[in-house]
Order: structure tokens, then C-alpha cells, then sequence
């Protein structure tokens, strides 16, 4: 590139076409030859006469010099003018891009790849070799230099890998190959520091000049704290603390956004790397669901952790007496109680203690049951961190020897204690409180639940700190004391209700809930081939650069010692299955930022020259442009229309994408005046509504769900409604509506006090709101006060007194008959205006006079939209239930939707005609009198 203080020229060569200019000059000067001179007489008598239009004898200069400039203008543009061009420093030697790939460069990738072509290209221009050095880990011995043009499409090709960048350990072996004269090195960086990296920079600069391209785009990278207490922790170099997803399938198997967590205070730590906690506190059967966290508005592996077993739910063994063979009798089995209790919040595993602990569990619970050939196998398990809660029974009770038996937090006496038997003194006891620092801690025992019978501890001096839980004369309910890792619970009573009406309450789960939370989660990634472990884990689906979920192809089953180093070559992150267990390999790393001696670093900010070559050949053309008007005003054409011309010429010069002079832009309407043409299209074609909320997804629900409740409606009614329409309350006019559906979401904004104004104005009209708050897979709450989102939306609205739906409300039989309001979510309650005090249905009419007019709110849960959503095909867009049981579920809801409509259409007419029967009656009694 030729450089002439601040312009630059891609192609200077060109600029020798100036040279010609004069040449020119010379051409256009050139005259005709001169003319043979012939003596006429009649030519006396036009002596005197002046042409009016004279033609020029040569071109004037004014002219000649408007082509010249239009010629230099030309010849400069396509010399490729650049204003203020970005100076790079290139040799005459081989060029080497090194291109760290890693998860961590994914962000900013096409950048990247565009600015290595860049390079590329110039290398090829210059006839120097290059070569292409992608640092993921996959290249091994020399590198191998070739023409650059060659190693484009390979860039293009490129993709980051779901493991951190990684360069050869030899950095010497790998250029042995290096043509010869100074290597000439662009590094397009991801900003971290690698293992390899200090050395590969000092051969490189050694060798050659280094230029570092760094990443514009701030990093960040999740990890999992695995222990007692799973956790999540947030890396990265700026003070933003973006919420981090919980994704996982909903009930109906489709991924989606379960739950947002907060990142904590931040911990600014070495080299400026800020680290921030991040608690994953969620529900168990919520948490459970979960198959990866991901970093909000990060698309890169390291922003991904999958969950797999020191995530999920506790894998609970249970020992205890079959209840199979006692069909019928199950409320006898210990195990039933057990099962009940625990199965929606763990992972059960039945059978016995031998195939129990096969299956590597983080509790086991022995039902009254006495070790015998185990005893070993159990202890180890305990001592390596296992929990095992032991109940009594009447076996453990007769036991001779139970004061020698093992694995018991405390000594036992034989026999037990009888406190509310026939031939007891006493009466059941109850429990007491449990202690305020205590593992039961804010539980409250009922008052109804009395303890019979327990096996009583022998006093011992730590008896008391190891009771963490006692009846009312201050014995223990359960003990629990630790061995090694792990721990032993005894419950002093049985697992049904034989000796307490304990397990028959949700004090029982609540405990049991507990018990089991303290115990940990099995380390798979510590596990070795010894410990009950396949040697191979085989991949069951992976993520690429990008964070995104893939099937594992053609990939091998991997080594365990070697999945223990983590992602890498032939296994990058992604799930792995060992038998029943899964273990997920997350990409995501501590980061350490990266520092460049001796190389010169990009600046990120510096902006390319200016392309001057379309302003230059404008410019040319404007001016040939004034050339040919020029000319016509030599001739004989006229000089008004050469005026016209030029004037025309001048005016197509101008930039078009302004306003023009005799332009005036249309004055705006004010606001109130500003009326969407959707809402009278609305209001002619009985469209239905919803509120937009400004989350795309849920708009788009929204719209779809409408647009399936308005074809079923065309289909099955006499109703034929149009297009369903986004409403934006803080500027939509509502009086023409009659129907709004409102989806309750958390991120929504407030409507302004206008807003809530008109929504006042359009319940007291008529108009009635559906309250959708969607969360009826989740909450199981219902009614008004399901959501605080919703407390606060509809705080400011005039909304009567609520209650459920009665079994005669006019919703129940507007147009089908009802008896449930499924959406996609069913069993939750739906809740419309009271009925009045007092209202009680006239002889002879089977329902109530039920609110005159329309309940202005209806208030619910089941995410009614996702049931009534269809695609574009008119298919259903979201499952509902399973198979036969889910599809009449969305033809309920259908109903639902249905009925609602023609409720709101009609009013209570419904009612009104519960009345015939009477009034045909006393017509008949009339016609009967004399």
C-alpha cells in the first residue's frame, strides 16, 4: 500500500495512468484541418450579419477542465483510496496464524475467522507461504507451510471446541518445518492464559515479529462446586453479574427456562479475575429436573454446566420385607410408608442390601432389618461417605445380641418399650419441640402424633448430643452419630404404623426430606474401576464450541482415568453413562488473563480507513454529468434547456435518503388522536386479544394460542373471528375490545396510570381479562395469590371479590358442558367474580341467578395459550398429557376456550333460560283458570 500522508492506495500502480492526462490535454485541443478557402460572391451579402449562436472554434477551458478532473478522478478511485488506512506491519518472510479455538473463542467467532482471512489474502498478494495453526489440541508433529490461498477455505471451515484452547507442548518441533527469513506471527488471542502459552510466545518473538489480535466481547465461564452442597460459581473480568439459567424439559418433555439464579457479591482475586457464588437453591423435584445451567446471553460451552448426579435428586436404597406377596396389605409394609414419602423427591432402588449397594446409592434405609454377611461392605460404604438410616421393628426388638449390633449411633436395650399398650401404665407420647439449631429446625410436630412403642438407648454420656430428636419425656425418636465419611440414623420407632401414627402424617416426609439432604452426593468423577465402576464411559450426547447439544456421533467410549483429566480431543463436554450413573464433563474453567511481552497488541478500538473509491467515482460522474450539459449549451439545443438539464443534473447529485426543500414531512397527530388500524380491524371482526408483555417468546404463544381458539371457534360456532391482536396497554385504546388475554410473566413492565385507567374503563364496560399466570406445572397453588407478579399487576385494577368457579356458573354450560378448565396444565383452580351473598337458585330452577352481567376477571394457572397454540400448518405447537389422556385434555381446554368466548359474547343468557321451565309453567296455569 502507497501512503501519501493521510490516503492510502491499495493499487498505487494504477495512479501511473496519470501520466496520460497531458496526452490528453493535447487530444481534446486538437483542431480539424484547416479548410480550403473558396472565393464565393454571394457570401458579400451576409458581410455584416452576427450568428445569434455562434459555434466554438476550440473547447474552452473551463470544459476541458471538467474532463480532466473527471478522468483524474476516475484513475484515482480505482487505485483503491483509503483515508486514514490501519497501518499493519508485514514482512517478506513465512506467515504463521495462530488461532486459539478453544470454547473460550467462540464468542466473536465470524470476527475472528474474517480477520484471519484478512491476513490470508495478503499473504497471498505478496506471494508468501503460510501456515494455520488452530490451537485446540489436535495438531501433532510439524506444521506444514504452504501458499496462503490454499489455507482460506480451511479457515472458513473452522469451528471452536468444546474444551479450552490448547497448543502443542513443543513449540520448536512443531516450526521445525519454518521456511526460511523471519516468521511473521498474527495470534487472534481469546484473552487467557494456557498452559503452553508463555513458551510458545517466547519461541515465537524469538523468531520473528508477534501482532495479538485480543477479544472485544467480555468472557465468562461457569463451573460446578460439587460437595455436600452443590453450587455453581461465576467467572469472569467485569463487574456484570448476568442470571444464570435453569433449563430443563417441562412435564410434557419440552426444554425450556425452569428457573433464573442470582449471581452473589462478587471476589475480585488473582490477575482481576472476579469470581461470584452462585447458590442453586431450588425445590428438589424443581432442581431434579434440571439438565444445564447456562450463563444468560453467552452462546459458548463455557457458559455451560450439564447436570448429572452431584446435581440431581439422591439415589435412595431401600432393605426391607417384600410387600408383593401381601396384595391388599401394603398400608402394613414399612416399605410402602418409606416409598410414598420419598419417591417424588428421590431415586429409589429396591431390593437387597447386597444388590442395593451395587447400584452405588447415597442412602440406604434398612427397615427393620438385622446385618449379618454384609456387615463389611456396609461399613466401608458408610466410611466412604454413604448415610445409612436404620428403623426399628419388632425383629430388632426380640434380638438377643442387639446390644452388640453394629452400625447403630448408640447402644440398645432388647426388648423395646411399650408406653400406650394394654399392659402399659402410660399413655402414648407426643413429641417435643425440635431444638431452633437442629437439623429439624422450624418443623412443627402435631399435636395428634403419638409414639406407642420405640426401642429404648442405653444412657451413655454422648446420648444426648446425638438425639436429634425426642419424645415428650425427653427420649430419643432418632439418634445419629458419624463413622468416617459418612453417617448412621437410627429412628427409634418403625416406618409404618405399628408402633406410631408417625408416618401417617407430613411431619413423616418432611423428616425423611431432611435425613436425606444431609447425605452426599455420590463423587463419580472420583470414583475408581475398583469402587462398583464399568472402566469405560460412553458418550451420550455432547456439546460443540457453542454450547450447543448434540448426539455423540462416532465417538469412542472413553477411558475412566482419562475422563478424570476432563474435555478434551475424543471427549469434549458433554454427558457420559457408566451403567445407571451419568457424568457430565463441563468445559467451563477458572480463567486467568493473558499478558503479551514482547508482541504488539491490536487495539480493538482502532476503525479501518475509509473506502474513498464510491465517493470518487460519484464525484467523476457528476462531473461528465456537468461535461454534457456543458456541451449542449455550446450548440444550437438552447440555453434554457441546458439550464434545465444542469439544474436536473444537480438535483439527482444530492442525497436521497434526506428530506428535500420543497419536501414537508406529514405533521404528527398527537397521541391521542393516533388510533391502530388493528384495533378497528378488532372491532369488526371480533378479534380476540392479549397484552404484549415485550417477551418475544411468550407474545408469540400468545398470538399462536389465539389464533387455534379463533379457528376452533369458526369451525364449531357461528362466531368467525379475525386475526388475533397485540395489545400495548400504555397506548392502545381498549373500548373496542371485549376479551383480553393477560400471560402473567415475571420481567413484564408496569402500565403507566393512563393504562391502568383504561383497564378500569374496560372491566366497569363489559370487557373481561383472562389472568394467566402459567405456572400450574410448578406452583400448585391456584388462586388469586398464586404469583406476586400478578398481586402487583392487578393491584391497581377494580377487581371484585373472588372465588372459585361454582358447579352452576354460566362458564360450566355456555356452549359445552364442564366440569374441569384444563390449558395445558389441568387440576388447578380457576377463579371468577363471588357470587352475591344470599343468591340461591327459585323453585324449579336448578341454577343460581349467578352476577347479572360477566365476571370482569377470570384468574388461573393451567397456561391456557400453550394448549390452544397451533403452528403455521394449524398443528398443535406444545404436547399436552400423554398420548389418548393428553389430547382429550387440549380438546377440553379447547372447550374451555370456547365457552369462555361465548360467555363473554352473550353474558349470562345461559342463566335467563334456566327460567323457562317456570315461566312455561305458570303460562300453562294461566290458561287453565277461569
Amino acid at each position: 500500500m502507497l501512503i501519501l500522508g493521510p490516503l492510502g492506495f491499495a493499487t498505487p500502480w494504477i495512479l501511473a495512468a496519470l501520466a496520460v492526462l497531458p496526452v490528453l490535454w493535447i487530444i481534446l485541443r486538437a483542431m480539424p484541418p484547416a479548410p480550403r478557402l473558396q472565393d464565393f460572391p454571394g457570401v458579400d451579402l451576409l458581410l455584416g450579419l452576427r450568428d445569434p449562436v455562434p459555434v466554438a472554434r476550440r473547447t474552452p477551458w473551463w470544459l476541458l477542465l471538467l474532463r480532466l478532473l473527471a478522468m483524474a478522478l476516475l484513475i484515482i478511485a480505482f487505485a483503491g483510496p483509503v483515508w486514514k488506512p490501519v497501518l499493519r506491519a508485514t514482512g517478506d518472510g513465512p506467515l504463521l496464524i495462530v488461532m486459539d479455538a478453544g470454547w473460550s473463542a467462540a464468542p466473536g467467532w465470524a470476527e475472528r475467522q474474517a480477520r484471519a482471512e484478512r491476513a490470508l489474502q495478503d499473504a497471498a498478494g505478496d506471494g508468501r507461504p503460510a501456515a494455520l495453526l488452530m490451537a485446540d489440541g489436535r495438531q501433532t508433529g510439524a506444521l506444514a507451510f504452504s501458499p496462503a490461498s490454499e489455507l482460506q477455505a480451511r479457515m472458513r471451515a473452522a469451528l471452536p471446541a468444546p474444551w479450552s484452547s490448547r497448543l502443542p507442548e513443543d513449540p520448536a518441533a512443531t516450526l521445525a518445518d519454518q521456511p526460511e527469513g523471519a516468521l511473521d506471527t498474527l495470534w487472534i488471542s481469546d484473552g487467557l492464559d494456557h498452559p503452553t502459552r508463555a513458551a510458545w510466545l517466547a519461541e515465537l518473538t524469538a523468531r520473528g515479529p508477534v501482532t495479538v489480535l485480543p477479544p472485544v466481547q467480555p468472557l465468562r465461564a461457569l463451573t460446578l462446586h460439587a460437595g455436600d452442597t452443590p453450587s455453581l460459581t461465576l467467572h469472569g473480568f467485569d463487574d456484570e453479574a448476568p442470571a444464570i439459567l435453569a433449563i430443563g424439559p417441562d412435564p410434557q418433555g419440552t426444554p425450556r427456562e425452569l428457573a433464573r439464579l442470582t449471581p452473589g457479591e462478587a471476589v475480585t482475586g488473582e490477575g482481576g479475575a472476579i469470581t461470584r457464588p452462585v447458590a442453586i437453591d431450588l425445590p428438589p423435584e424443581l432442581r431434579n429436573r434440571i439438565t444445564r445451567f447456562q450463563i444468560e446471553g453467552q452462546t459458548h460451552a463455557g457458559a455451560v454446566v450439564l447436570a448429572d448426579d452431584r446435581v440431581r435428586r439422591h439415589k435412595v436404597g431401600l432393605v426391607g420385607d417384600s410387600d408383593r406377596s401381601a396384595e391388599g396389605q401394603q398400608l402394613l409394609s414399612p416399605l410402602h410408608y418409606l416409598r410414598r414419602a420419598l419417591a417424588p423427591t428421590t431415586d429409589l432402588v429396591e431390593g437387597g442390601l447386597g444388590d442395593v449397594l451395587d447400584s452405588a446409592p447415597d442412602v440406604i434405609i434398612l427397615a427393620d432389618q438385622l446385618l449379618q454377611d454384609e456387615v463389611p461392605a456396609l461399613t466401608d460404604w458408610v466410611d466412604a461417605g454413604g448415610l445409612l438410616i436404620r428403623f426399628a421393628g419388632p425383629r430388632m426388638a426380640a434380638y438377643e445380641n442387639l446390644p452388640e449390633e453394629p452400625l447403630l449411633p448408640v447402644r440398645l436395650r432388647p426388648g423395646g418399650r411399650d408406653i400406650g399398650g394394654a399392659l402399659s401404665w402410660g399413655d402414648p407420647r407426643g413429641l417435643a419441640p425440635f431444638a431452633a439449631d437442629g437439623l429439624f429446625s422450624g418443623l412443627t410436630a402435631p399435636e395428634e402424633v403419638a409414639i406407642r412403642a420405640q426401642l429404648m438407648a442405653q444412657p451413655a454420656p454422648e446420648l444426648a448430643e446425638r438425639t436429634i430428636a425426642a419424645l415428650s419425656d425427653n427420649t430419643p425418636l432418632i439418634t445419629r452419630s458419624g463413622l468416617g465419611q459418612g453417617q448412621v440414623v437410627l429412628v427409634h420407632v418403625t416406618a409404618n404404623a405399628d408402633w406410631s401414627n408417625l408416618p401417617l402424617s407430613g411431619l413423616f416426609v418432611a423428616m425423611l426430606d431432611r435425613l436425606v439432604a444431609t447425605a452426599r452426593t455420590s463423587d463419580t468423577a472420583n470414583q475408581t474401576t475398583e469402587d462398583r465402576e464399568q472402566p469405560f464411559w460412553t458418550p451420550e450426547s455432547v456439546l460443540d464450541g457453542f454450547g450447543t447439544a448434540e448426539g455423540p456421533g462416532d465417538l469412542a467410549p472413553v477411558a475412566a482415568e482419562d475422563l478424570a483429566e476432563g474435555p478434551g480431543p475424543g471427549q469434549p463436554a458433554g454427558i457420559y453413562a457408566a451403567g445407571e450413573r451419568r457424568q457430565a464433563l463441563n468445559a467451563g474453567a477458572e480463567m486467568t488473563r493473558a499478558d503479551w511481552p514482547g508482541a504488539t497488541v491490536e487495539s480493538t478500538g482502532e476503525v479501518p480507513g475509509r473506502d474513498l473509491t464510491g465517493w470518487l467515482i460519484a464525484a467523476a460522474a457528476l462531473l461528465l454529468a456537468l461535461d454534457a450539459l456543458g456541451s449542449a449549451m455550446l450548440g444550437r439545443g438552447g440555453r434554457r434547456m441546458a439550464a434545465a438539464g444542469l439544474l436536473a443534473a444537480l438535483m439527482l447529485a444530492l442525497p436521497q435518503g434526506g428530506v428535500q426543500a420543497q419536501e414537508t414531512p406529514p405533521a404528527t397527530p398527537p397521541a391521542e388522536e393516533i388510533v391502530n388500524p388493528e384495533l378497528l380491524r378488532a372491532a369488526n371482526e371480533v378479534a380476540l386479544a392479549y397484552v404484549i408483555t415485550g417477551d418475544a417468546e411468550v407474545d408469540q404463544i400468545s398470538e399462536q394460542g389465539l389464533e387455534g381458539l379463533s379457528r376452533a371457534l369458526f369451525y364449531r360456532s357461528s362466531v368467525e373471528p379475525g386475526e388475533p391482536v397485540g395489545i400495548d396497554l400504555d397506548s392502545d385504546d381498549l373500548s373496542m375490545l371485549t376479551f383480553l388475554y393477560w400471560p402473567v410473566t415475571d420481567s413484564q413492565p408496569l402500565p403507566s396510570a393512563m393504562a391502568y385507567l383504561r383497564l378500569n374503563h374496560f372491566l366497569r364496560s363489559g370487557g373481561m381479562i383472562l389472568f394467566d399466570t402459567r405456572d400450574g406445572d410448578l406452583a400448585g397453588l391456584g388462586g388469586p395469590d398464586m404469583s406476586a407478579t400478578l398481586q402487583t399487576l392487578a393491584a391497581p385494577l377494580e377487581i371484585p371479590p373472588l372465588a372459585p368457579v361454582p358447579e352452576d356458573h354460566v362458564l360450566t354450560r355456555a356452549f359445552y358442558l364442564l366440569e374441569d378448565f384444563p390449558g395445558r396444565w389441568s387440576g388447578r383452580t380457576v377463579w371468577v367474580e363471588a357470587p352475591p351473598a344470599g343468591a340461591e337458585a327459585a323453585e324449579g330452577v336448578p341454577f343460581r341467578n349467578l352476577n347479572d352481567g360477566v365476571t370482569p376477571v377470570v384468574i388461573g394457572a393451567n397456561s391456557w395459550a400453550e394448549a390452544w397454540a397451533v403452528d403455521e400448518a394449524g398443528m398443535p405447537r406444545f404436547p399436552v398429557g400423554r398420548g389418548y389422556e393428553g389430547e382429550e385434555q387440549r380438546e377440553m381446554a379447547f372447550r374451555f376456550g370456547i365457552n369462555l368466548i361465548m360467555y363473554v359474547l352473550t353474558g349470562n343468557y345461559k342463566s335467563d333460560q334456566v327460567h323457562v321451565p317456570a315461566l312455561l309453567e305458570r303460562l300453562r296455569a294461566e290458561e287453565v283458570m277461569p
